[in-house]
């Protein structure tokens, strides 16, 4: 036998309070939220999280048991092909329940209970799994100095070579005057020779 729950039973009857947690639980598929008392929203919390663990499952046997909970085919529809789907990866923990004060009048304390919002994390990774191996082409063309160091390079060595030349240039030009001057002096040796042998002849 069941346990019963504990505080006052919604309603007059039991089956008053099963009509009343249907409708709560209707409305909220409906709307995704909606606005009551904390002690209702309490007692919709378990039903509607096992309704939406039914769906889930979407067999024929499971549909049957949330139509004799949910009356209305329009709201059962949109429990199996809508509403669980988005919860396809969470294991439990769908509506949430959010105290906003004192109702005017009877001074009830009023709570909105509403369906969480499921966040899809494997879209997430898909898309961080894709943009990994986009990254890397970026990587390999980051590298790209390496031409004008070699052209640094090639310039550098035009340089060398254009010293080496003017000092080639030089060294040749030192040798053309060591010529010229040898070739002075042997000139000026020549005649030194022949003016100390005319002499002689004049006195022969």
């Amino acid at each position: 036998m069941p346990t019963p729950t504990k505080g006052t039973r919604l309603g007059g009857s039991p089956a008053h309070q099963r009509l009343i947690l249907a409708n709560l639980a209707t409305s909220l598929f409906e709307h995704g939220a909606i606005t009551t008392t904390e002690t209702k929203a309490r007692r919709l919390r378990p039903l509607a999280e096992k309704l939406i663990t039914k769906a889930k499952r979407g067999d024929l046997h499971h549909r049957r048991q949330v139509a004799a909970v949910i009356r209305d085919k329009g709201i059962v529809h949109e429990l199996f092909t809508e509403i669980a789907p988005r919860y396809a990866t969470r294991p439990g923990g769908y509506t949430r329940i959010t105290k906003i004060g004192p109702r005017k009048g009877d001074n009830a304390p009023m709570a909105v209970i509403e369906l969480v919002e499921e966040v899809d994390f494997t879209a997430k990774t898909t898309t961080s799994k894709q943009t990994a191996p986009a990254a890397a082409p970026v990587a390999e063309t980051e590298p790209t100095p390496a031409p004008v160091e070699e052209e640094q390079s090639t310039a550098s060595d035009e340089e060398t070579t254009e010293s080496t030349q003017v000092e080639e240039g030089a060294r040749e030009e030192e040798a053309a005057e060591a010529d010229s001057t040898d070739d002075a002096r042997s000139d000026e040796s020549a005649s030194d020779e022949s003016g100390s042998e005319d002499p002689k002849s004049d006195k022969a």
